[in-house]
């Protein structure tokens, strides 16, 4: 595997821009609601198969709103449908910069750990006498293993 050189900087300004940007989105979007994992679940959800579903059913529906029992608002579906259409290219962009943003942290972080490693092996290694035994010792800790507790097996009766 080869490895991923990232040599850049994010300053504060630019951070602080990038985080407008974000809080400027949420302003633009007053409607986004936030769901619990189970409300997730229970959810149907609305693939590309069926969008061509939902989309032919509203054609239908407006169509021969006669069927269509009086407490049905096709409008209030009109109006889903809509907003779902213009936020897919939304959270199609959303989702590549997502991707973009964890895959460049990922590999930042681990060329920052990569490197972490190496500083600690070397100062492992020769670091004794000059006054880094403590900070040595300290990262260490991040390797150190927990005792397993063997459980005790007595014998089902």
């Amino acid at each position: 595997m080869s490895k991923t050189r990232i040599s850049a900087t994010l300053g504060q300004t630019e951070r602080d821009a990038v985080l407008q940007a974000i809080s400027t989105i949420k302003e633009k979007l007053p409607f986004l609601v936030d769901l619990s994992p189970d409300d997730r679940m229970a959810l149907p959800k609305m693939g590309d198969k069926s969008r061509a579903f939902v989309s032919k059913a509203l054609e239908v529906a407006a169509q021969n709103p006669e069927f269509l029992p009086r407490s049905f608002d096709l409008d209030e579906m009109r109006k889903d449908v809509q907003l779902f259409e213009a936020l897919y290219p939304v959270l199609l962009s959303l989702t590549q910069l997502q991707e973009l943003v964890d895959d460049t942290s990922l590999a930042v972080g681990s060329e920052a750990y990569a490197a972490a490693l190496q500083v600690y092996n070397y100062a492992k290694a020769s670091g004794r006498g000059a006054g880094l035994d403590a900070v040595v010792l300290e990262m260490g800790q991040r390797f150190a293993r927990k005792a397993v507790k063997s459980e005790s097996k007595e014998p089902m009766l």
